[in-house]
């Protein structure tokens, strides 16, 4: 499922900003871009975002921007100890020291003495990063959730399309079953008479019983709805793998609708199938960003 988070705090006179990005994926991976002084607790880190969030494709950064209110104290210090002895090294061998000299000594790796911002944090540094962290995760769950409640209100309008699709079978199914006979009498009917003569009537009756219960589709009807209802049930419900359950029982309804429309045997009938295939396809998509 999709879902976005993100947090901000000031640390260490810069600005640390989290965001937390996913899309749908079966189990979790989760890709981490973290700022140098946070290199060191990555590991942390993941087990806070596995316990969390239970699966999908995860991109979490944590970068590091500086304040701009905290520019001033950023300013990397100048060893000016340094400057004056590459200066007086070269006035002592080449004479007065002209301004592209002192330009490249004031380059000098030794001159400008980088902050070294990625030690080790300390306690009270790690629990500002565990909130900034729990606090974009927060708003990630809340953006899930929110994307929850729209699939759930796309589910039941699609399985109240289904089901309204099952009832419009219903006045086709009540002289489905005569037809079905009549043809087979009018067929028989066509024979000779010595062939009407030699048939026995019991064995016929028998057979077209047992021809016409294999075109009834009642058993197929009363599961489908089963199957329906449970879907609903299963959406309300709580617990993990809500997902895995769902799709199982749209593989289920796809079962019976397919049972429906090969006992169909009428053009009406195969339509209302084919609008239902339809339908339980645009679930079954839907289905894969239930978590």
């Amino acid at each position: 499922m999709t879902g976005y988070g993100k947090a901000e705090i000031t640390f260490r006179n810069h600005k640390l900003i989290c965001e937390i990005r996913s899309l749908n994926s079966k189990s979790m991976d989760l890709s981490v871009r973290l700022a140098p002084c946070l290199r060191a607790k990555e590991l942390d880190i993941r087990t806070i975002v596995n316990q969390r969030l239970e699966r999908g494709k995860v991109d979490l950064f944590i970068n590091e921007e500086t304040a701009i209110s905290n520019q001033q104290s950023a300013i990397s210090p100048v060893n000016w100890s340094a400057v004056k002895t590459y200066a007086a090294q070269y006035k002592e061998q080449f004479g007065e020291v002209p301004a592209e000299v002192m330009a490249a000594i004031m380059r000098f790796p030794d001159v400008l003495k980088q902050q070294d911002e990625s030690g080790d944090l300390t306690d009270e540094e790690w629990k500002s990063v565990q909130a900034l962290l729990n606090t974009a995760i927060d708003g990630f769950i809340a953006f899930r959730t929110q994307e929850g409640a729209a699939l759930q209100a796309m589910f039941n309008e699609k399985l109240d399309g289904i089901a309204d699709l099952l009832a419009q079978v219903e006045p086709f199914e009540k002289g489905r079953v005569a037809k079905i006979r009549e043809r087979l009498e009018q067929s028989l009917a066509q024979l000779s008479a010595e062939t009407q003569a030699q048939t026995d009537r019991n064995r016929l009756e028998q057979e077209m019983i047992y021809y016409l219960e294999k075109l009834d589709i009642t058993e197929e009807k009363v599961r489908l709805t089963n199957h329906i209802k449970y879907f609903r049930e299963t959406m309300d419900g709580d617990g993990t793998g809500v997902g895995k359950k769902l799709g199982f029982i749209a593989q289920e309804m796809g079962r019976e609708i397919n049972t429906l429309g090969s006992k169909s045997n009428q053009s009406e009938m195969q339509i209302i199938v084919v609008k239902m295939k339809d339908i339980l396809e645009q679930i079954k998509e839907q289905v894969l960003n239930v978590l």
